[in-house]
């Protein structure tokens, strides 16, 4: 019987999660060139969950 190739499986994961992490890593870089953006991203964060809320 053959048997299934996990390790493929597990490579595909490990890749997935560095491209997440690596996304990551850029936003927060260009977040801190740009300080004006992440203002308004937090007072919009913000709001929302009081909209929500009501």
């Amino acid at each position: 019987m053959a048997r299934p190739n996990y390790s493929g499986e597990k490579r595909r994961k490990e890749l997935e999660k560095q491209k997440k992490k690596e996304a990551k890593k850029q936003r927060k870089l260009e977040n801190a060139a740009n300080p004006s953006s992440t203002d308004t991203t937090v007072e919009g964060d913000e709001q929302t969950p009081t909209e929500s809320s009501l």
